[in-house]
């Protein structure tokens, strides 16, 4: 038995104590140690380390809902915990909502975990980092690499008691050159895998390729959206999209059984050796078809969503699942079958899964990042944004000028639509989001059209 699910068991059992046999209890211990190391200037700047171990309990009791959590995991912390969870349960309201507990199941297989990775100390982290700056040939430079190691356990009085652990790896740098900056980004659940001298070469080159840009009138432009980009793409499908809460609610564009994407696109969310292997509520967490082949097959729900639905749970509770709704956090598009054949020189910037798509567009943009969303209209999922970190203007399939940044708005499933999606490239990148334990594995996408509204100009 783990530290962790032993914490979780024992304030199950004081639960049993202090209220009954009646109550419904469910608590989650989770060990994470979170390790930062980061550049600006091309150098190290700051070096930081974490590790905390919070129990949080959630208490269903006469029909009422209550939940607490501590950090004091002393036999007096935990007696404290109870009785404050307990005592708020008294004076909350009716819970109608209450979907009960998740009952005796065993989790899937979560693969290998890295223990070198949650191990990894900053003498590891900043190698990874001189490497970054040397590869960038004297280009001013900044960015971070983290570890993260999360280790957890449930317990519920249903008799459900699961523990497991991860660990995650991430890199993400720029390089500046004239006022251009380029970006180059990667994760993965083993550290050994991220080699800091191709990331920084990479973003080296894509600065040097976006100085003197030319400004271009809004429109509708075909792009190329290398991986960096379409992770922000997936990143709002699963927040605003595919989010069980919205989609009860009809407030989601999500239409189980309905062809609404290309069919190119295959979406999945894959938490196994991502995440923990159960989510919040105790729920096995297993890899969960989003999309196939252009058709929309689930969405992601905790209990309450699922029930709400006429659903079930797929493990995506949270701590703010109920509030905000339950979201993937590990979505994976297919890669496509196009092959990158095409020498890097002669596409110039781009990146590997990008680099064949360039080279069939007759005339469209090369986009390299999104950044600063916003949602506009959730039901359609119309977003504005900027382009970062390099746009390119390719002409018969040569990257032609820099472009300068731009605004767009933009429905992203339109833009995934049946007929949108010219193609897919062949190789899918994992990449960090801002938060730690949320990754997002993406190709390039080559798509016949994109909204620009606006320029550097207005």
């Amino acid at each position: 038995m783990s530290a962790e699910l032993d914490l979780a068991g024992r304030v199950v059992e004081l639960v049993r104590q202090q209220a009954g046999a009646g109550a419904e209890a469910e608590v989650v211990a989770v060990h994470s140690a979170d390790a930062l190391t980061r550049f600006a200037n091309s150098a190290i700047h700051q070096n930081v380390a974490e590790a905390t171990t919070s129990v949080q309990l959630r208490l269903h009791l006469d029909g009422r809902t209550a939940g607490g959590s501590t950090t004091v995991t002393s036999a007096e912390g935990l007696t404290s915990l109870v009785e404050r969870t307990v005592a708020a349960a008294g004076l909350a309201p009716r819970d109608p909502n209450w979907a009960g507990l998740t009952a005796p199941t065993p989790l899937r297989p979560s693969g290998a975990f890295d223990e070198a990775t949650a191990a990894a100390g900053p003498g590891e982290r900043a190698a990874r980092v001189r490497d970054f700056v040397d590869a960038a040939g004297g280009l001013e430079t900044a960015g971070f690499c983290r570890t993260t190691y999360v280790s957890g356990g449930f317990a519920n009085s249903a008799g459900q008691a699961v523990t497991g652990r991860s660990a995650e790896a991430a890199m993400d740098g720029i390089a500046r050159f004239e006022g251009a900056d380029g970006v180059a980004r990667l994760a993965g659940g083993k550290l050994a895998a991220i080699d800091g001298g191709p990331l920084g070469a990479r973003a080296a080159a894509k600065a040097r390729a976006g100085s003197r840009p030319i400004e271009l009138p809004p429109g509708h432009y075909e792009v190329v959206l290398e991986p960096t980009a379409v992770s922000d793409v997936l990143d709002n499908l699963a927040t605003w999209g595919f989010n069980g809460k919205a989609f009860a609610q009809h407030q989601s564009f999500a239409e189980l059984g309905a062809h609404q994407f290309d069919d190119k696109i295959t979406i999945t969310d894959e938490p196994l050796g991502a995440t923990l292997p159960f989510d919040l509520e105790g729920t096995p967490r297993d890899t969960l078809v989003l999309v196939r082949d252009g058709v929309t097959q689930a969405v992601s729900h905790d209990r309450t969503s699922a029930a709400e639905a006429g659903g079930v749970s797929t493990g995506h509770a949270s701590g703010a699942s109920r509030s905000w709704g339950p979201m993937a956090t590990n979505l994976r598009l297919s890669p496509g079958p196009v092959t990158n054949a095409v020498p890097e020189e002669a596409i110039g910037p781009t990146a590997a899964s990008a680099r064949a798509l360039v080279s069939r567009m007759r005339r469209g943009l090369l986009i390299t990042d999104f950044w600063y969303t916003r949602v506009l209209d959730q039901k359609s999922l119309v977003l504005t944004g900027l382009t970062r970190n390099g746009v390119w203007l390719v002409e018969d399939g040569e990257v032609t000028a820099a472009v300068s940044n731009m605004r767009f708005t933009q429905s992203y499933p339109q833009a995934l639509a049946p007929g949108a999606v010219l193609a897919v490239g062949a190789d899918a990148l994992p990449l960090p989001d801002r938060w730690s334990g949320v990754r997002y594995t993406a190709p390039a996408l080559h798509l016949a059209a994109w909204n620009l509204t606006g320029n550097a100009s207005g």
